[in-house]
């Protein structure tokens, strides 16, 4: 029987949401003195996971970040525990075939596709990288992401209790930093509301003309939530669920769409993209 990758992925999501834990909550020990390995990555090319591997990944319960396949595992010495299950995770081949319309043209057919992963921890024989060393939550200013916060180019206000975008006037709006619990969720609600801005018809274009309650509106609230964890995880920031109401909503649509957590996840990705690729460079930034 053929698998459907889709179904198995959302049916994960699902049950983790059921279960009251969101995937892209908090699945890391952020508060660190190191960025480097904030999010998960593989331990051969470095690389980190990003979009709907990222969500895959964040959800299992591990110490490290670190992944990597079987094959990789002998490749650097060591060995997947007996008894220990991969996790599985996507990526997407691209098929080339002659067109159907055009003999001298050749379509290319991408085909999602899924492959297994183990945690570094569960290998043995194998160099760990370092763990990432809590230190003492306090509301010190992160300087490195209110200077990401500045060099998007944002309009963001302070003032008021609530937190939102507006995209009709086109701007953020922040409660003051002290009226927060901790820095983090500080942060994590700034990420979540700039993710929305990225939306807006003169940047993304995402449909934003939902009202509050509909299922336009929650699955906005679904991409911005991925947006701000994909953005906290880069950042070492903890993450938190911003919008716990939207649980239901995000139910019924994982049911009803197969697809759903995969489209959310890509337009979260290319959200966090955008602000990551509107950063000035260092040579912008030393002159």
């Amino acid at each position: 029987m053929k698998t459907d990758i889709y179904q198995q992925v959302t049916d994960r999501i699902i049950g983790q949401l059921e279960s009251g834990t969101p995937p892209w909550v908090k699945p890391w020990n952020s508060s660190a003195r190191d960025e480097t390995w904030a999010m998960p990555f593989n331990m051969v090319s470095k690389k980190h996971y990003n979009g709907i591997n990222l969500v895959l990944l964040s959800g299992a319960d591990y110490s490290s970040n670190a992944w990597l396949t079987y094959k990789q595992a002998r490749q650097l010495g060591g060995n997947v525990r007996k008894g220990e299950h991969g996790t599985q995770i996507i990526f997407w081949k691209v098929f080339d075939r002659e067109s159907k319309t055009d003999p001298e043209k050749t379509e290319h057919i991408p085909m999602l596709r899924s492959y297994t992963v183990f945690n570094a921890e569960q290998c043995d024989e194998l160099e760990l990288p370092p763990l990432r060393v809590p230190v003492p939550v306090t509301f010190e200013q992160n300087h490195g992401v209110e200077r990401f916060l500045r060099h998007t180019g944002a309009e963001i206000k302070h003032g008021g209790n609530r937190a939102y975008f507006s995209p009709e006037l086109d701007y953020v709006q922040l409660p003051y930093r002290e009226d927060f619990r901790s820095a983090s969720d500080y942060y994590a609600t700034a990420l979540h509301e700039l993710t929305h801005w990225t939306g807006h018809k003169s940047r993304l274009a995402r449909e934003q003309s939902g009202f509050f309650g509909s299922g336009q509106y929650a699955e906005e609230e679904l991409v911005a939530e991925l947006g701000s964890a994909f953005l906290c995880a880069e950042h070492a920031i903890d993450g938190q669920l911003q919008h716990a109401s939207y649980l239901d909503s995000w139910l019924a649509k994982l049911r009803k769409d197969k697809k759903f957590i995969f489209k959310a996840s890509a337009q979260a990705q290319k959200a966090a993209d955008y602000l990551r690729d509107i950063q000035p460079c260092e040579e912008q930034l030393a002159a």
